[in-house]
């Protein structure tokens, strides 16, 4: 269980499916990740598709994350009711955000979660044992991507459910006035405001390595991040082909 690797600060690597096809989705979990998010914040993944590209990845044995669109109830019910294994939740600034995420996640008496009954719940056969897998298991990662949040971000890491958070480096650049700019001194300053944070109080630390460059990947292993997400479906196809075309040229 993803939620026992967390628990026990083991390191996972993971990575991001934007691209809304089953076969992207399958070569990607045969390709020995730990876990897979779907992108439903910048993506055109609907629903519909976000649902068959779960369900293919549960089948290949990992357990399936989504990165919502907002921090709205109604949308992470819906993501969860499909299958989600938990979810990544965008700028969660401050505690009332992060108590927000986890309770539109969990059922009552934890959370405040509405009853339906579908994929999740083995379309009515089993809500019981769901009902209980997900109150003990599913996973709750906050997004700390905005200056607001690194103020905040004790109280964020301190509410009962959160399970790690993963930085999203280019929205707390922009929210600093300086977006893409990661060596501007205002960017490295809130990253090491959150490491030290993270550090002092022993929180599982998560980055997305937008980049799929090995190096970087082993730079923040390194530095402690056990939550490590590596490029996207589209970033790995972009890279390879560029590579091999590269070395055909020469």
């Amino acid at each position: 269980m993803l939620k026992d690797k967390l628990r026990n600060r083991l390191l996972t690597i993971g990575s991001w499916l934007t691209i809304g096809h089953p076969a992207v989705a399958e070569i990607m979990a045969q390709a020995g990740f730990d876990w897979l998010t779907i992108d439903m914040e910048h993506s055109a993944i609907s629903l519909s598709q976000a649902e068959d590209l779960i369900r293919v990845v549960e089948l290949c044995g990992l357990p399936p994350l989504v990165r919502v669109s907002e921090n709205n109830s109604n949308i992470i019910k819906q993501v969860m009711d499909i299958g989600a294994h938990g979810i990544i939740v965008p700028l969660v600034n401050t505690k009332e955000d992060a108590q927000a995420a986890v309770a539109a996640v969990k059922y009552p008496p934890i959370g405040t979660r509405g009853v339906g009954l579908y994929r999740a719940q083995r379309y009515s056969l089993d809500f019981e044992s769901y009902r209980k897998w997900n109150q003990e298991n599913c996973v709750v990662i906050a997004l700390i991507e905005h200056v607001k949040a690194v103020e905040n971000f004790e109280s964020i890491m301190r509410v009962d459910g959160v399970d790690a958070f993963i930085i999203g480096p280019y929205d707390l650049s922009g929210s600093l006035g300086c977006p893409g700019e990661f060596d501007n001194p205002k960017v490295k300053e809130a990253l090491e405001e959150i490491y030290a944070k993270a550090k002092k109080h022993g929180y599982l630390m998560g980055q997305h390595v937008v980049n799929p460059d090995p190096l970087l990947v082993k730079e923040k292993i390194k530095q402690g991040f056990k939550f490590v997400g590596v490029g996207t479906d589209f970033l790995f196809l972009n890279t390879t082909c560029k590579s091999c075309l590269t070395e055909i040229r020469k």
